[in-house]
């Protein structure tokens, strides 16, 4: 449509949509450097010893990350990690001066315990798990005295060095340490270092301090540092027991980055920290869990170098902790366990409320108490409420009250139905576009999500005003009567302001953390309108300069709004690479369907407050027809980009499974392939012929024809194996497996069956895990009569449900792998006991490496070999 040819009133439309994308694009800018530290300075290796160095703490991650050959449990690197943390706080150690009392120490801890995760039971058993242990105090501190822990984990994921997820963690606390030392600080109370290796395997490491280390009752605080990327925003994901943990770090934190909001998401995020077993499961110490959260693209894969690490990242974490450290020594509330219990609750009420909290730009932190918000986040729909009464008593020969309400209403309706098609309509694009590209296809370039999505949103939240002004016009109404009554500007700005106070209030009484966004949009909305009625006064009501001045005191809340979001959404977009395949037709769509509904929500949150006043200079047929125009040109360039890069990979996870009998044999050898997003094996085989020749696929590979793989044979991820559940079966040789292992796993009965007079037998087994080196974790799949057995005290877990199948009882055990299982299993009847043990090795045969190396380095292949037997007792 030629500009020429525009009304002037369209004209005027256009000029203030191009000013309004110019502001959203700088204050998206801003966000941006904010969310990836561009405004930090990283300090150099030779800064001041009494600075925090994120040049030196990069020296401790490539050693870790590069020089240490993989830190997973069953491989030698493990060890060596352990060794190099001890030998780094051995020379920190030597430093000390007079003042400071400094213990370094290496422990090994086993146990077993039950726990829920992603919605199954499990129980876990592990041995001889190394944690390193350093503990600074002055010398006049008590061994009993309340202290700080420090909690970060060495060991890494399978197929990952690990530089980002945990090698940042560790390499943070081990220049902290320095700090501490080199600094001359005397803490008024101890601080505890913990290095913990074992927390991929579910936490074990801190499991077994917090259940075995004589000094888990003096912990009276914790910061649990942890990565799911490689830096941006370390942001404070959950907070408690109550809201003094919380307080500290707004008070404390150089740069805050935390959101209340985060603990509301966190737990229906698939995934577990170090802060569960300290603040809920094994302890209830305040603390802090602080998580970096961009480069989730490389998160647990071979990507995750230390050359992917955000710079400035790193700085901006370790001058925060230090700071909330020295705030957590000096607080008058750092109680050791039993000081915390014999509490007055009554007077030591942030031990146990929860707050509402956020940062502002990392500049500030707003912070208050959830007794202060049942006021502050209710007064929105209270004011909704009474304006109406007040508009009525301002003019009470104009309009009824009840009309003057109902309006109101029609215009929260009026709001709620652009919100709505704010986010309809992405979706329906999302859905159309897939017809022509692949899914994913803003994968490797998010930006390509935003020009999607953001246009067609905000066509969705102008088409309620355009569709009423039609309606209006063919009904004849006077231009004079619509600005008065149901659908005036003021109806319409009510309404909206209503939206957001009824979702504010909602989002408290729902128990949840957040609300803080709506609120503030609220409060600022009444600051937009004051200056609106201000500036018509000065300019008219058909000026454009009116609503610029609506949107001038909204700009700080807009800002906040885009950060927001972009944390949000740039968090979802990396995360969809690794949310599970699922099965088709649905599997195809999940991905852009969630991406393109989360895009609309936070157009919604970003564009929806100045929608009511600013809709009647933009809700033009020809800006409608642009947006929508635009929409299509980018699904259309977008289907030109390819997913995957080096930069944003796609997940493939590569099982060499072997199926053995008698501790010696092979009965069965195949590959079980399986991705973990929207794109399926046919598109691997597509962009990488050679290995769908090596897996003889054929060129004509369906997935619908395909053997899938059994569910059983993914047992050794339990349960991560629900992620994995669009897979497919091929044919592998067994040849020369024999010459590497001289025996297999294999469980068997090491003493005669106890029978007791209830009818309770107890079958007393060993497990020995053969000749295999590098063992990550083995796991068995109990069905049967179980009624107890020698893990967990005693008590199986609740068992899984499998369709079609019998009850089961999933058991973990790790650790050590010379050594031999040594436990026994209770029956109720004398009705059989079907064992199934499968152990993840991470050693590859040739020919499993010559196929993982046949996938495209856009791919990261997590490969590993799995033993299959069964037994029955």
């Amino acid at each position: 449509m030629a500009f020429w040819r525009l009304s002037s009133g369209e004209a005027t439309g256009f000029k203030f949509l191009f000013s309004i994308a110019f502001l959203y694009a700088l204050m998206l800018a801003i966000a941006y450097c904010i969310l990836h530290m561009k405004f930090i300075s990283p300090l150099p290796a030779d800064a001041p010893l009494d600075r925090f160095s994120e040049a030196r703490a990069v020296e401790h991650i490539r050693v870790l990350a590069e020089e240490i050959d993989g830190r997973q449990e069953g491989r030698t690197g493990l060890r060596e990690a352990a060794t190099y943390i001890k030998t780094q706080l051995e020379m920190v150690k030597e430093r000390a001066g007079p003042n400071l009392r400094v213990e370094v120490e290496e422990t090994q801890v086993d146990g077993s315990f039950s726990m829920m995760f992603l919605g199954h039971s499990i129980s876990l058993g592990y041995r001889n798990h190394t944690n390193i242990l350093m503990r600074i105090s002055s010398m006049q501190s008590l061994d009993t005295d309340a202290s700080v822990l420090m909690n970060a984990h060495y060991d890494s994921p399978v197929n990952s060095p690990g530089a980002g997820d945990c090698g940042s963690c560790v390499a943070s606390l081990l220049e902290l340490a320095r700090l501490v030392v080199d600094s001359g600080w005397t803490p008024p109370r101890p601080i505890i270092f913990l290095f913990n290796g074992a927390e991929e395997l579910f936490m074990l490491g801190s499991h077994g301090f917090m259940t075995q280390h004589k000094l888990k009752d003096t912990i009276g605080a914790f910061i649990n540092v942890e990565a799911s990327g490689t830096g941006g925003v370390d942001l404070v994901c959950q907070s408690g027991p109550g809201s003094w943990p919380s307080t500290v770090y707004s008070q404390a934190a150089v740069y805050p980055m935390a959101q209340s909001s985060a603990q509301d998401v966190f737990p229906v995020i698939p995934g577990d920290t170090d802060y569960r077993m300290f603040a809920e499961d094994y302890g209830d110490i305040p603390g802090l869990d602080i998580i970096f959260l961009l480069g989730g693209y490389y998160y647990h894969t071979s990507f995750d170098t230390v050359d992917k690490i955000l710079p400035g990242s790193m700085q901006a974490r370790g001058e925060n902790l230090i700071s909330v450290l020295k705030a957590f020594t000096s607080s008058s509330k750092l109680k050791a366990a039993s000081e915390r219990n014999s509490l007055d609750m009554d007077t030591n009420s942030d031990m146990v409320e929860r707050a509402v909290f956020f940062d502002y730009l990392t500049l500030f932190m707003v912070f208050y108490p959830r007794r202060v918000a049942m006021v502050l986040h209710n007064i929105p729909a209270a004011l909704f409420l009474f304006a109406p009464f007040f508009l009525y008593m301002r003019d009470p020969g104009m309009h009824p009250w009840l009309s003057i309400f109902w309006a109101f209403l029609n215009g929260v309706i009026h709001h709620t139905a652009g919100i709505l098609l704010g986010v309809i309509f992405p979706v329906l694009f999302s859905v159309i576009g897939l017809y022509f590209a692949y899914p994913m296809s803003w994968f490797a370039h998010s930006y390509l999500a935003f020009l999607m999505f953001i246009p067609c949103s905000f066509f969705g939240l102008l088409l309620p005003r355009t569709i009423s002004d039609r309606v209006s016009h063919c009904q004849g109404v006077s231009s004079k009567k619509i600005m008065k009554v149901e659908t005036s500007d003021e109806a319409r700005f009510w309404g909206a302001f209503g939206f957001y106070a009824f979702v504010t209030s909602a989002y408290f009484f729902a128990g949840l953390n957040g609300g803080f966004l709506t609120f503030v949009i609220c409060i600022s909305m009444i600051l937009g309108w004051i200056s609106f009625c201000l500036s018509v006064k000065s300019y008219g009501y058909d000026s454009i300069k009116s609503p610029m001045f609506y949107v001038i005191p909204l700009v700080p809340c807009l800002l906040y709004s885009v950060y927001f979001s972009g944390i949000l959404t740039l968090l979802l977009i990396e995360k969809t690479g690794m949310m599970g395949a699922v099965p088709p037709p649905y599997g195809f769509y999940l991905a852009d369907v969630a991406v393109a509904a989360v895009i609309g929500i936070v157009t919604g949150l970003c564009v929806g407050p100045i929608i009511p006043i600013c809709d009647r200079w933009l809700a033009k047929s020809s800006i409608l027809k642009f947006l929508l125009h635009f929409s299509v040109v980018m699904l259309a360039v977008s289907s030109q980009f390819f997913p995957y890069s080096k930069d944003a990979p796609k997940r493939v996870v590569l099982q060499h499974t072997f199926i053995t009998t008698g501790g010696n044999e092979i009965a069965g050898s195949s590959y079980d392939l399986a991705v973990i997003d929207s794109n399926s094996m046919e598109f691997i085989f597509k962009h990488a012929p050679e290995v769908a020749e090596e897996l003889h696929a054929g060129p004509s590979f369906s997935l619908g024809n395909a053997e899938m793989s059994p569910q059983e044979a993914w047992l050794a991820l339990f349960p991560i194996s629900c992620v994995v559940t669009t897979n497919g079966r091929f044919p592998a040789k067994a040849n020369k497996i024999l010459e590497r292992y001289s025996q297999f796993p294999h469980l068997k009965t090491h003493k005669p069956t106890t029978t007791f007079e209830n009818g309770t037998r107890r079958v007393h087994l060993e497990l020995s895990l053969g000749s295999l080196e590098e063992i990550w974790v083995t796991v068995l799949n109990i069905t049967g009569p179980l009624s107890g057995w020698s893990f967990a005290d005693g008590k199986p877990p609740a068992p899984e449900l499998p369709r079609g199948g019998p009850p089961s009882y999933i058991l973990r055990l790790s650790g050590n792998s010379s050594e031999k299982w040594i436990f026994w299993l209770e029956a109720s009847s004398e009705k059989e006991i079907r064992v199934d043990v499968a152990v993840l090795d991470q050693r590859l045969d040739e020919e499993t490496l010559h196929l993982k190396r046949l996938f495209p380095g856009w791919s990261d292949v997590i490969a590993y070999t799995s033993f299959l037997s069964t037994y029955f007792f």
